[in-house]
């Protein structure tokens, strides 16, 4: 899982650098943010692959398809936010790096260098000390809980026409989702990992609970003249979709965490 691990941490970075410099209240060039970010992932990637001792050609090979993968995903995906490449074109190029890197991480070479011995040296909570491969493996898992999984919910909510419906704005209306996805990501995969299932799943009924007044309040019609019925059903398609995809990225992360 050596190779996995250093794409989900490269990954994760370039969307966190991407998010960061695509703050709607200092915007900056599109091609400026895609370059940063993707440079940033490129070098996460070569960085931990030297400092890992990943050396060996098959180890290289894998750095390649890490490398192509990560600038591949930031320029479709950046390109699927301006509807100038298909949303699912974006995704595919995701899962399809994730995917070829897992089916091939059984010739991966073991986390060596000063990484592993850095990791090795980490105190952590708890009488478990995980392996440096784990330990890298879940510091890719939570860095993806963050901006790429806001980033695949929105491109899934764009593949299925979900993001702006007919009448009305759903991600003006149900605010603070950029925020409480990641926060309710995180909090599912660390209690997944601890062995706390049940705590889990009350986080997503909770969700669901807090969500359900603002879901319910948009049954009226608002100064758009939107109908009441149309109005509840996009809000509702937006929840459902949006929200499961963020469960599935959450659940996902804990079982391949575990």
């Amino acid at each position: 899982m050596t190779w996995f691990a250093v794409a989900l941490v490269a990954i994760g970075l370039a969307d966190l650098v991407g998010s960061v410099l695509s703050d709607d209240r200092h915007p900056r060039p599109a091609t400026l943010v895609t370059s940063a970010s993707a440079a940033t992932g490129v070098a996460v990637a070569i960085v931990l692959h030297l400092t890992g001792g990943l050396v060996h050609p098959r180890d290289l090979l894998a750095l390649a398809i890490t490398v192509v993968g990560v600038v591949a995903w930031r320029v479709t995906s950046a390109g699927a936010r301006e509807d100038r490449v298909p949303a699912g074109a974006a995704l595919g190029v995701l899962g399809g790096t994730l995917l070829l890197l897992l089916a091939l991480s059984g010739g991966a070479s073991p986390l060596g260098g000063p990484l592993a011995r850095w990791l090795q040296g980490v105190q952590w909570p708890g009488a478990h000390v995980p392996t440096p491969t784990k330990a890298l493996l879940v510091a890719g898992l939570l860095l993806v809980q963050l901006s790429t999984g806001n980033l695949v919910v929105r491109l899934v909510l764009r593949s299925i026409g979900a993001l702006r419906p007919p009448g009305t704005e759903p991600s003006e209306e149900i605010r603070g989702g950029r925020l409480l996805g990641p926060l309710e990501r995180v909090l599912i995969l660390g209690l997944g990992l601890a062995g706390q299932v049940t705590a889990a799943s009350l986080v997503i009924a909770a969700k669901g609970l807090i969500r359900f007044p603002e879901l319910q309040s948009s049954s009226r019609a608002d100064d758009d003249g939107a109908a009441p019925d149309m109005r509840i059903h996009a809000l509702t398609q937006y929840f459902l979709v949006g929200s499961f995809v963020s469960w599935l990225v959450a659940l996902a992360s804990v079982g391949l965490g575990r």
